[in-house]
């Protein structure tokens, strides 16, 4: 089945679905240059490689996966990372309160609002606190259409992510949310959860105030 969700001015955006979990991988493809960035090597390094093979398409150069960008520290999205960096090569990066968890070293230990540069596009960290400490959501402005956000497992369709019914950690979470996405970005934006499907910062943001008042 074809991974190809989105096909932008600069860049395309590939997705599989990998393992019990149902957890997401995405690539993130420059048209022009052939850089990449690969978001929750989550498991299934065969069916990754397959996805990595598929977007010799997407470009007219040669493909190079630049960074393996992780969302935050649970098992279920680093299965395959140890494997994928060796086969690779590549970098690595993560929210910098969640780095030293990971099973590889990070490259490049990520704090809030900063922002990756690659050969065709860039890419914005922004830390979401709550769901594990160093949780990132990563942000992709297109010049020509909505942003994107690769929200892990911080912000989903329904509500944000778990917390385990710690009050303190919803409030955070629920607080970096609203500030740091629904308040910087517009309706329009795409929001790429780390399992399950896509929504709109607009299809939610009429709910942000029921999440608040049932606690998760």
């Amino acid at each position: 089945m074809d991974s190809l969700i989105h096909s932008l001015r600069d860049i395309t955006i590939r997705r599989i679905s990998v393992s019990e979990m149902d957890n997401n991988v995405y690539l993130l493809t420059a048209k022009a240059s052939g850089a990449q960035l690969l978001i929750d090597a989550a498991d299934d390094l065969p069916a990754i490689q397959a996805m990595l093979a598929e977007s010799a398409v997407d470009t007219g150069a040669e493909p190079k996966l630049a960074l393996i960008a992780t969302t935050h520290q649970h098992w279920d999205h680093v299965r395959a990372l140890k494997e994928l960096v060796e086969a690779t090569g590549a970098r690595t990066s993560a929210g910098v309160d969640d780095a030293a968890t990971l099973p590889v070293t990070v490259d490049a230990p990520l704090e809030h609002g900063e922002v990756q540069n690659f050969e065709g596009f860039d890419i914005t960290a922004v830390h979401l606190r709550g769901h594990t400490p160093g949780s990132i959501a990563y942000v992709y402005r297109d010049p020509d259409g909505p942003t994107h956000i690769f929200s892990g497992d911080s912000l989903f369709p329904g509500g944000v992510g778990n917390t385990q019914q710690d009050p303190t950690r919803f409030a955070s979470l629920l607080s970096d949310v609203r500030e740091r996405l629904f308040n910087e970005y517009p309706d329009d934006t795409v929001v790429h959860p780390g399992h399950g499907r896509p929504t709109t910062l607009g299809a939610e943001r009429p709910h942000l105030e029921e999440w608040r008042a049932r606690g998760w």
